[in-house]
């Protein structure tokens, strides 16, 4: 006789998380701030801070002038939108009670700079700038139907902060220090 094993992802507290999902329904305008410090290395390179975390390191290809050292901007975008999908499909899949054994998000976006970065290049508005499609393909097995799976990433997709970013339009400055 045969048999078969089948491991789950590491789970999230579940309680932890109702307890989360209480205080935003009993405040829900809280609102915390992400904090970020960037330094520039050279050529494009740059290491950004984020806590204690190590340094998140940042460059562009050879052909836009970099040394091809870490991931370009627009590619630690789309990770950002990867984990805030991945962390809102995990959550989504532990409120329903479902054991996810696989989860991965395969991204893309199409971007262009023939602007060159404002340095000389084409004329363009920003709307015409940045990503201009975003696609994202989801892997994911669990003691679930593919219909109710397909609703959890439905249901993720659309509480994301990061997707909620990327879609709507957002106050946006930028001063000297």
């Amino acid at each position: 006789m045969t048999e078969t094993v089948k491991t789950y992802l590491r789970p999230i507290d579940r309680d932890g998380l109702l307890a989360f999902a209480e205080k935003g329904r009993n405040n829900p305008n809280a609102r915390g701030t992400n904090k970020v410090h960037t330094v520039m290395e050279g050529q494009y390179r740059s290491l950004s801070y984020v806590g204690d975390h190590a340094a998140v390191v940042v460059d562009e290809p050879l052909h836009l002038f970099g040394q091809n050292t870490a991931p370009a901007p627009g590619e630690i975008v789309l990770s950002a939108l990867g984990g805030c999908l991945g962390v809102g499909i995990t959550a989504v899949a532990t409120l329903r009670q479902v054991k996810l054994s696989k989860l991965e998000l395969f991204l893309e976006g199409d971007i262009g700079n023939p602007a060159a970065w404002g340095a000389g290049g084409a004329e363009k508005q920003p709307a015409e700038m940045g990503f201009q499609e975003v696609r994202v393909k989801v892997v994911i097995e669990g003691d679930a139907t593919r219909e109710e799976l397909n609703d959890i990433v439905q249901h993720a997709n659309f509480y994301s902060p990061v997707a909620n970013t990327i879609r709507n339009p957002v106050p946006f400055s930028i001063e000297l220090a």
